[in-house]
């Protein structure tokens, strides 16, 4: 890093004076744990999304997880989802039981294939992960065509839209994480969230033992607390503003790359996007990891720290073969710092820093 450089993070929370009014709220209320203002963060996100209503857990992770037990899956059944994401959405298939089956990744969006979904549909399907990654929406009409219940995954893509209809409101559940880098932050927590009342109460039975009429062996405590509740109900209320912050600063970074080697994000025909990470194709020319390693090395010593949006597919970890578009992710994605907290001169120097890099080439 160039001396008296500023490192810029490639994440960071934005916290303002109502997310601590928020808490400071609770905890002199005397009642920290799920209570009132869990109900009023599910009330709000399911007015929000137009749902009927949402089930606040204590992770994204656990949310996929309890999405999948109320649909039933289990031993002997299969869920579609893509190569290219984090682990969870892998890690909860496995816990209750059932067979992940991989589908590749557009090769322009990041986002799961659904002709490749299509394909990869056998009797044993029983749900599809749709992972919206990196604020763009998944191609939701092309997969509720397949007849299969989607389980959307907004953690990064709140407030968009796909053929004008709210992101998270068109599969059969869906889930949000509200981890502390996500669009929507309130340290740790997750919820699940759906149109059908008798899915949420399944939800509901998962969460929670106390009080039950009998006894659920996969009942547990994934309870929410209201602390976090009254973070994420505050940045609720300011999700526009934070939506338009990250608009404006998108804007302003296509501008500058725009004539340089980098391949700014691709926002297909009838989806908006929200840009939850800002993730660019550095050029093809001697394109690789170490390439990339090499580009995130340089852009950090002129302050500017970015990542690759997906540290390893999942078909690597398993050691399988056929997911070309995913591997090239791997070898030519960038995700460059955008967060509503980056403070104008922050974003002028993360475009200088931009500037230089591609304009080497």
């Amino acid at each position: 890093m160039t001396t008296g450089t500023i490192m810029i993070p490639h994440s960071r929370p934005s916290i303002a004076q109502d997310e601590i009014d928020a808490v400071t709220d609770v905890l002199q209320s005397g009642h920290l744990a799920q209570g009132v203002v869990v109900e009023r963060f599910e009330r709000g996100m399911a007015a929000y999304l137009g749902l009927a209503g949402g089930v606040a857990v204590n992770s994204g992770t656990m949310a996929l997880e309890v999405a999948l037990r109320v649909l039933g899956v289990g031993p002997g059944d299969e869920v579609l989802l893509p190569s290219y994401v984090c682990a969870a959405p892998w890690q909860a298939v496995q816990r209750v039981g059932a067979q992940a089956r991989l589908v590749d990744i557009e090769p322009d969006t990041f986002q799961i294939d659904a002709d490749l979904a299509r394909a990869a549909i056998t009797s044993r399907t029983r749900a599809i992960i749709v992972p919206h990654l990196f604020g763009l929406p998944a191609d939701l009409t092309a997969l509720a065509r397949l007849g299969v219940p989607l389980i959307e995954d907004c953690a990064q893509t709140l407030g968009a839209t796909e053929q004008g209809r709210a992101v998270g409101s068109v599969g059969t559940l869906t889930v949000c994480s509200f981890y502390a880098n996500k669009l929507l932050c309130a340290g740790e927590g997750g919820m699940v969230l759906s149109r059908d009342p008798e899915l949420l109460e399944r939800a509901r039975a998962l969460r929670e033992y106390d009080g039950a009429l009998s006894l659920n062996p996969q009942a547990t405590n994934l309870k929410m607390t209201d602390v976090q509740a009254a973070i994420g109900f505050a940045q609720l209320n300011r999700l526009p503003e934070l939506l338009t912050r990250r608009a404006s600063v998108a804007r302003q970074y296509r501008e500058a790359l725009a004539g340089t080697s980098a391949t700014v994000p691709a926002v297909p025909s009838g989806r908006s996007h929200v840009y939850y990470r800002f993730v660019v194709r550095i050029s093809r020319r001697g394109v690789g990891s170490d390439e990339l390693n090499n580009c995130i090395g340089r852009l950090e010593r002129a302050g500017v720290q970015c990542r690759k949006p997906v540290f390893r597919s999942l078909h690597r970890y398993l050691g399988l073969e056929g997911f070309p578009a995913s591997e090239a992710a791997e070898d030519n994605a960038l995700s460059i710092p955008l967060y509503p907290g980056l403070a104008d001169g922050e974003v002028a120097q993360i475009i200088m820093a931009m500037r230089d890099e591609w304009r080497r080439e």
